[in-house]
Formats: structure tokens, C-alpha cells, sequence
């Protein structure tokens, strides 16, 4: 049986269509959204009457292969990905993913697993080698088999809220992190935001005004595939957020020249059913386990390799320039130290601070689980902990994080760990792509060039 006819046969269990029949008949939704994971981290949809649900159960969505990466043509206008006689791929909804939504009750959402039509010769139903949702799934099950732990993530989702009624003043050198009155300001918006995410299951837990325009707001911990659904409809909820309210919802991860960058940390741990392996029994202090210290060890030797799915834009390496705002710029780690690249910050938690806003989770989370496992099968050292700012340390070149997106586009091809974690047709998309958006920059000619060189030259 191929792996499309098995997710058909578990979509047409008859419980399973009653179920989701009596949902959608309760909830009054009348057109569903089926929602795919490009490898840019956005979603694509097709919208189809609710009354077709069971047809669509069975046979799935039609999308274009070119969809997953975004329709993107590359600098020669070549259509990249497959071009435009490229085959259709088939979307399956997996039904525990189903989301009435709340600004509007009449629609809901699936999430989609992709897979290779039916019908095509020797690859017919068989998963889709660049579909990120799907290549998480089958990662993790793969990992949790091999080392019996399950991943369990939290992020840290900051983002930029732009407008004319978001300006503040904050005072010269001072920073308006936590300031009640900026955190009033935005009021409205976060109530919003937190009461519609609650409305789609978030366990929504706190939030801060962290620097002009940013505001992050958490929720709880889960297993890794279901912190990256939750990111995908977190961003979604804000977009609508900011629809209602007349402004722009930006996930940029470096929107102004000067301010902090908009970071995704990714808090995580190993469980072994109810047990937290990063802990240990009878510790109440800060202190990594053996698989922790190993996992950590992982992290930080093949973080360079990773830089170009944590940090995938060029406008990601921006947030590394500026000392002293909370970024990191190098490989280390510390207790409770905000300035390392991961940050031992609870009992039995590790913070990855290197994501930002514009990450794609599944592909985050597939690098992490590859990182992860490396360091736990050769018992990696992850060295002492730095007790100082990372900022007041000379900067040991072997140790620097890419500062480029054209660094990390190498940085990866040269990592066959992490490269590896992909199937060959995902990972050689995701460095065309990322590749050619990295020479399109170059080859632009910026507001900072003509300010620098237009009347000063020579």
C-alpha cells in the first residue's frame, strides 16, 4: 500500500467522517480551507464547500508542483522547482488538524499532507520529497523510534506591529521593553490576538512589549509538529488581527536599521512518555543531563550547517550585526546568559536562539532533530558554558556564525548532517532558491548605497 492510498484509508474511517461531519454541521462552517506548507514558511489554500467533504477526504486537493517553493521564478525567469509543465501534487487533509475560524465561522481549515499523484509511473503515491509538514511527521516518528524521546518545543514568536497608531517615544538610550503604557497601547491587539488563538486550542500563557513596534506572545509547550502548526496559524491570526485594525503585521526579522530583530526561540526537550530527559531526579538548579549535555553538544556543532533554515532570508543576517541586542553572533552556550546562541534558561529546557520570525517550524524543527540526534550518537562535548557576555569576547573565527545568507547557503551544502536530514530533491530546491534570492540581493542597488556614494564619490 502506498502512502496515499494509507492516508486515504485512515481519512475514510467512517467514526472519523461523522465526527468531523458533526463538528462542521455544529460549528456552521460552510467552505473549508485545505492548507498546504510551502518551503518558505507560507501557506497555500484551495477553498471548497463544506458539502464536498468527504470527495475531498478521499481524493485529496490538486495543487502544482511549483506551489511548495512558492511559485518562484529564479533571476533568469526560469519557473524554479519544476517549470511550468511540472506535475500536480495531491494535498490530503489530515483530519486532527481541523480549525473553525474564529473572525469567521463559516470557514474552516485543514493542514495537508503532500504526496505524488496516483497515477504517475514508479512514484505514485508516494510522499512528496519537499512537502516540510510532511517530512517532520515522518522524521519524528523515525527519531522517536531510533531513540525512543519524543522532541517537545515552545517558540517565542516576536513580531512587529506597524502603524501610525503604534508609534511611541521611547526615551534616548533607554529601551521600552515591558513599559505598562506601551503594553496598553497595544491592548486591542493583543486581546485580539490571544482570544482567537484560545478560540483555536492555544493554551496561551503570557506576552510582553519588547522594543518599538514588537510585541511576542506565548503559548504552551507541546510535541514539535503541533508547536509548528500552532506558528503557522499564529501568524495567520495576526494577519487578520491587523486587518481589523488598520495596521501591518510584520514577521521581517529585521524591519529598521537600529532596532532588535524579531527572534523565534525555540525552547526543547526530550521526553520519554511523562519524563523529561533533560532533567534530572533531585536537581533543582540549573544543570543539563547526560542526553541534554549530548543534544546541546549536537546544537552547537552543526548550528553553521543550519543557519540557512533558522535564518533563511537576507534580511535574517541583519539581526546578528548590532552587539548588544540580544542576538547571538557566535557558537556558545551559557546559564541563564541572554547574549549565547543557546541558552540553558529552565530547569530542563534549552533555548535555540537563533530563529526569527520568518523561520519555516517543520523545517526548524526537522534540523534540530538531526543536530539532536548526532550529538546523542557520538556523545558530543558541548564544552563549559561562557559566564560572561559573549559581546565582550573576541569573536574565535572558527566559532562565528554565517553573517550572510550567501555564507549559510555554503555552510549548509558543506554539513552533510543537517543537509542530510532533507531528501535530495528538498535540499537542492531550498539552496536554488535560497541561492538565487542571495544574488538578487547583490545585485541590488540599495537606499544605503545611494545615501553612502551618489554625491560622494569620488
Amino acid at each position: 500500500m502506498t502512502a496515499l492510498n494509507s492516508h486515504i484509508e485512515h481519512n475514510m474511517d467512517e467514526s472519523k467522517i461523522q465526527e468531523i461531519k458533526s463538528l462542521i454541521h455544529e460549528s456552521g462552517v460552510k467552505y473549508i480551507y485545505y492548507q498546504v506548507v510551502t518551503l518558505g514558511g507560507k501557506l497555500l489554500a484551495k477553498v471548497v464547500p463544506a458539502t464536498q467533504l468527504e470527495r475531498n477526504l478521499a481524493k485529496g486537493i490538486q495543487f502544482h508542483r511549483t506551489a511548495i517553493s512558492d511559485m518562484q521564478c529564479n533571476r533568469f525567469g526560469e519557473l524554479m522547482g519544476g517549470g511550468t509543465q511540472a506535475a500536480e501534487f495531491t494535498a490530503m487533509p489530515d483530519l486532527d488538524t481541523f480549525q473553525v475560524l474564529p473572525w469567521d465561522r463559516s470557514v474552516g481549515a485543514f493542514f495537508c499532507r503532500v504526496y505524488e499523484p496516483g497515477h504517475r509511473a514508479e512514484v505514485g503515491g508516494q510522499a512528496l520529497s519537499t512537502d516540510p509538514r510532511g517530512l517532520l511527521i515522518r522524521t519524528h516518528e523515525a527519531f522517536t523510534e531510533r531513540q525512543g524521546m519524543r522532541l517537545k518545543s515552545g517558540c517565542e514568536p516576536e513580531m512587529s506591529w506597524l502603524g501610525d497608531s503604534m508609534k511611541i517615544n521611547p526615551r534616548p538610550g533607554a529601551s521600552p521593553a515591558y513599559q505598562l503604557s506601551n503594553l496598553e497601547l497595544m491592548r486591542p491587539i493583543y486581546q485580539r490576538v490571544i482570544d482567537y488563538a484560545s478560540q483555536m486550542g492555544f493554551d496561551m500563557i503570557e506576552g510582553d512589549y519588547e522594543d518599538p513596534y514588537q510585541l511576542e506572545l506565548n503559548w504552551m509547550f507541546d510535541t514539535c509538529e503541533l508547536t509548528a502548526d500552532r506558528l503557522m496559524f499564529y501568524r495567520q491570526i495576526c494577519r487578520q488581527v491587523a486587518k481589523e485594525f488598520g495596521v501591518t503585521a510584520s514577521f521581517m526579522p529585521k524591519p529598521y536599521t537600529g532596532g532588535m530583530g524579531n527572534g523565534c526561540h525555540h525552547n526543547i526537550s526530550l521526553w520519554r512518555g511523562a519524563v523529561n530527559t533533560f532533567e534530572e531526579e533531585g536537581r533543582t538548579d540549573l544543570h543539563l543531563s547526560d542526553i541534554a549535555r549530548y543534544s546541546l553538544g549536537g546544537l552547537l556543532k552543526h548550528t553553521p550547517g543550519a543557519m540557512l533554515i533558522m535564518a533563511s532570508t537576507v534580511n535574517s543576517y541583519k539581526r546578528f550585526w548590532d552587539v548588544g541586542q540580544f542576538a547571538p553572533s557566535q557558537v556558545n552556550w551559557g546559564m541563564d546568559n541572554k547574549t549565547c546562541s543557546v541558552r540553558l534558561s529552565a530547569i530542563g529546557r534549552l533555548e535555540y536562539k537563533l530563529p526569527d520570525a520568518s523561520v519555516n517550524p517543520y523545517l526548524s524543527h526537522v534540523a534540530l532533530l538531526a543536530a539532536i540526534e548526532n550529538g546523542i550518537e557520538h556523545k558530543l562535548d558541548p564544552g563549559e558554558a561562557i559566564g560572561t557576555s559573549s559581546y565582550s569576547r573576541d569573536i574565535d573565527a572558527s566559532a562565528r556564525i554565517p553573517l550572510t545568507l550567501g555564507e549559510a547557503v555554503e555552510a549548509f551544502k558543506n554539513n552533510p548532517v543537517i543537509k542530510g536530514a532533507f531528501p535530495e530533491a528538498m535540499s537542492s530546491l531550498y539552496v536554488d532558491l535560497k541561492a538565487d534570492e542571495w544574488a538578487r540581493y547583490c545585485a541590488a542597488v540599495t537606499d544605503w548605497e545611494r545615501d553612502m556614494y551618489k554625491e560622494y564619490l569620488p
